[in-house]
């Protein structure tokens, strides 16, 4: 059965949940469609690439794939799923803090590239996606804009509100 899906969201374990969550919260507030999927490539082998075939059937647009420790998870599917972009989410782990996971991402052979975000990044790599996915869509590409403006008004209000108060009293206020 094809689907209508831009973004597939994938992860290697349910105990990467809490941060890829933030993917889905992004992306709904852009209303991007995606879908949520937990594979694992050393545990579920043929469901990941029954699912990677899926995805090439369904014309997905992005998947992001969040893994932790040997975190293969996004190069696997760069190399199964060849012409969509891919973007890994290294997730912290216990043992080395998610070096171990960024580096098993970030080091791909030439030929089969995977965007990495950082570390727990997660609301980054749906950014991202949403940035590809605005390249051939308008309505997404004002959602981006009004995102990134919001951003700098912040910033712009914070620095207003520390002109008016000083250092010291808008410390006590972030309290």
């Amino acid at each position: 059965m094809k689907k209508n899906i831009d973004v597939s969201i994938i992860m290697g374990s349910d105990s990467d949940l809490p941060i890829m969550k933030d993917c889905a919260k992004f992306l709904d507030q852009m209303n991007i469609s995606y879908e949520m999927k937990i594979l694992s490539v050393h545990r579920t082998p043929e469901r990941a690439t029954d699912y990677a075939k899926e995805l090439i059937n369904n014309n997905v647009k992005v998947i992001i794939a969040g893994a932790g420790g040997a975190a293969h998870l996004p190069g696997v599917f760069a190399a199964m799923v060849p012409t969509v972009p891919v973007i890994g989410i290294p997730i912290h782990t216990k043992t080395l803090g998610g070096v171990d996971s960024l580096y098993s991402i970030v080091q791909m052979p030439s030929g089969i590239p995977v965007a990495t975000v950082a570390i727990n990044g997660a609301k980054n790599a749906a950014i991202l996606a949403t940035s590809i996915l605005a390249v051939g869509n308008e309505d997404i590409k004002n959602k981006l804009a009004e995102f990134k403006n919001s951003l700098k008004d912040a910033v712009i209000a914070k620095d207003e509100k520390l002109q008016e108060l000083g250092t010291d009293k808008y410390l006590e206020n972030m309290k």
